[in-house]
């Protein structure tokens, strides 16, 4: 997926230096998102759809599951590509402590995290990105321990699990992960106010874009390819 990125800094071909990874901006996701995000997890099929919910739900489910899903009490990431497609979404959720949990957070709530990427975005660390947004945002909300769930196989949940350095707990062929976060400051507050005014930005160009290229599609005697 090349061309995520609208932000790439000039001065590394000027310089012939090295261009670094591109920036992936994460957009907080509203109700106007929804019919997109359907759309995503629709063309999630076969064993990743099994992966990303740990059982093999029909159009249907997934369908309730999207339809369910309340932008006032969760938080909702994506990363969208050039023609404005969403290729990626986050589910932060926050629930109250269960007993089970009262060893580990003496908060009210904890959060978890679930996340999927299309094949066409794989392998430029979106996920690991969209995870850094949970846990800088479970931070400000005054959750400090933030989850994840999900099969064992699930080698894409496992990386993103380890390399955050959460505890893993193996059970039955599942697999919970959690970690400890720590108390919002200055920095984090600004960091996501900073993310989030950049993937604004970014959305809005991207919107505007794929606004024109409709709106030309439309011209007389415009050709259709």
């Amino acid at each position: 997926m090349t061309g995520l990125n609208f932000f790439r800094n000039p001065l590394h071909r000027w310089l012939g230096r090295a261009e670094p990874r591109p920036t992936i901006p994460i957009k907080e996701l509203r109700e106007r998102d929804r019919r997109r995000m359907l759309r995503h997890f629709l063309l999630i099929e076969g064993r990743d759809r099994l992966l990303r919910f740990g059982s093999h739900l029909s159009d249907e489910q997934v369908t309730k599951y999207v339809n369910s899903i309340d932008f006032g009490r969760d938080m909702v990431f994506g990363v969208y590509n050039r023609v404005f497609r969403l290729v990626a979404v986050g589910h932060l959720a926050f629930a109250p402590v269960e007993p089970d949990k009262n060893g580990v957070t003496d908060k009210d709530q904890v959060a978890e995290f679930g996340v999927s990427v299309l094949k066409t975005a794989r392998g430029l660390g979106i996920g690991s990105k969209l995870f850094e947004r949970a846990a800088i945002v479970c931070r400000n909300h005054d959750v400090d321990t933030l989850y994840m769930h999900c099969l064992s196989s699930n080698q894409i949940m496992m990386h993103i699990a380890k390399k955050a350095g959460m505890e893993i707990h193996r059970d039955y062929g599942e697999a919970d992960a959690y970690l400890k976060l720590g108390l919002a400051n200055p920095a984090s507050m600004l960091q996501e106010a900073m993310q989030e005014q950049l993937a604004t930005i970014d959305y809005a160009l991207k919107a505007n874009v794929r606004r024109a290229a409709k709106l030309l599609e439309k011209l007389p005697g415009r050709r259709k390819p």
